[in-house]
């Protein structure tokens, strides 16, 4: 079941997500609906938060060459236990701040440490856009948005936009 993506400014994205204590048949709907609503949306990453859920549960797929088998991963409480000194930049953006771009700083290669849907410990070390995409959706779990890293001034210019968007898909 397809979810809906919160735009940004909402409360809820500014929140630090719970750790997942116990993995559910719920939890894994929710999963699931979240690679739904990502793919549809479409994105390579989406936070349980974007969807209103303030658990520790993000999906992400950087799969994007043509004919490539697509690579859902569904992390719970997933963590970065290390990072590489060297960084990278990308354009990043964000399904709940639909159409703005900035370029965003990051470690180039990151260990990732999770609970996968089976309830297994899973350990990998990520590199490109899928450190990027793992970072990013991260911080959402601690309610921090890739905005946040962006100088104030063009920070308040995209949340006027969102305030904006939101304005007008409310009178739609």
């Amino acid at each position: 079941m397809k979810r809906t993506i919160l735009i940004h400014p909402d409360p809820r994205l500014k929140k630090v997500c719970a750790p997942v204590a116990d993995l559910t048949d719920e939890l894994r709907k929710l999963a699931d609906d979240m690679l739904e609503t990502m793919y549809d949306a479409p994105g390579v990453g989406l936070a349980a938060p974007q969807i209103g859920v303030l658990d520790r549960l993000i999906v992400l797929d950087c799969v994007k060459e043509e004919g490539e088998a697509p690579r859902p991963l569904i992390m719970f409480n997933p963590e970065i236990i290390a990072s590489s000194d060297e960084t990278n930049v990308y354009e990043e953006g964000c399904l709940s701040i639909p159409e703005q771009y900035a370029e965003v700083t990051r470690p180039k290669v990151v260990d990732v440490a999770w609970i996968d849907r089976d309830g297994n410990a899973q350990q990998e070390t990520f590199d490109g856009l899928w450190a990027t995409c793992v970072q990013h959706e991260i911080d959402h779990l601690n309610g921090k948005l890739f905005i946040d890293y962006l100088k104030p001034l063009k920070r308040q210019m995209i949340t006027r936009k969102m305030q904006k968007l939101k304005r007008e898909k409310a009178r739609a």
